[in-house]
């Protein structure tokens, strides 16, 4: 099935479930300003269901969105790729949505294209390169959904890769100090990584609490690096490797780097896991148990 299809499917099957009244809003992906752009969009009413576009640049992922309506009556219908539903997981094990209040809609994921390498073509072209988490994906067919759009994809990769990580690891204690400490001089604190990324869902940061005494609202190397090391913390564990840190990035840091570290280890010590597959499987920092490995005590 084509993009054409899918989005006329999409457009349909958001006009029925809003009209007969199943759902009280749809999230999707409408036309950005730019053409390589493609936004979130709410829709209420079934005469602006064709505002819903799929094409190759539907990267935003949508699930954090619903902490929206968390506390609102009726069901939200929501469009989800593959890591989309791997967020809708995450956050329906951190409790922080319900699952008989979501309608999902699983559209599979062939891959999208780099928006950032797109600026530089005044319309789509074969040339420009699907996104490096993309290139990765394990997990491009929806693992959670009511309704499916499509035909199942063949994952690009069925292993975690680490390459990239590796790179970093080759690199001596001072020569990885001067790397991040370059990259994290470039973050402007906007905190857009966290607002976006579906595993940052704590009802109040503690960036957001100026008299809590652990964090300034200073914007100097110090400062986000602790910001930086105390969210890539924050998520060990629980990224669900949709990329959507780096995607909204002002800075271009290469976030996604720090989670795959974190997850490479994890998997090493505890064995592999893959969040927002089995929300059935506790994460592995959020219990213990006694084989736990112990070498840093």
């Amino acid at each position: 099935m084509n993009n054409d299809a899918v989005q006329r499917e999409m457009r349909q099957i958001a006009r029925d479930l809003l009209a007969s009244g199943e759902v009280m809003q749809v999230i999707g992906w409408e036309q950005g300003t730019l053409w390589y752009q493609a936004t979130p969009v709410l829709i209420q009413k079934p005469e602006d269901a064709d505002k819903l576009i799929w094409n190759d640049y539907c990267q935003p992922n949508l699930s954090k969105y619903l902490l929206d309506f968390r506390y609102g009556d009726g069901k939200t219908a929501l469009f989800v790729k593959g890591c989309d539903a791997r967020a809708f997981n995450r956050l329906l094990q951190d409790q922080q949505v319900q699952r008989e209040k979501a309608y999902l809609i699983g559209i599979p994921c062939s891959g999208m294209k780099d928006h950032r390498a797109a600026q530089g073509y005044e319309a789509d072209n074969e040339a420009i390169p699907m996104a490096k988490i993309c290139q990765t994906c394990r997990y491009p067919d929806p693992i959670v959904y009511d309704q499916l759009i499509g035909e199942a994809v063949t994952p690009w990769q069925t292993e975690a890769d680490y390459s990239d990580v590796a790179a970093i690891e080759a690199m001596s204690a001072d020569e990885r100090y001067d790397f991040w400490q370059a990259q994290h001089t470039k973050c402007i604190r906007c905190y857009a990584c966290r607002n976006v990324c579906p595993a940052c869902n704590c009802r109040k940061c503690l960036f957001d609490q100026s008299a809590s005494g652990w964090s300034s609202k200073d914007v100097n190397a110090a400062e986000n690096q602790f910001y930086a090391m105390t969210r890539v913390m924050h998520v060990a564990g629980r990224c669900i490797e949709c990329g959507q840190c780096e995607y909204v990035c002002p800075s271009e840091i290469p976030i996604m780097l720090m989670n795959k570290k974190l997850s490479k280890d994890i998997d090493l010590l505890f064995g592999q896991y893959d969040a927002g597959i089995d929300i059935q499987s506790p994460t592995p920092l959020g219990h213990f148990e006694k084989n736990d490995p112990e070498e840093f005590m």
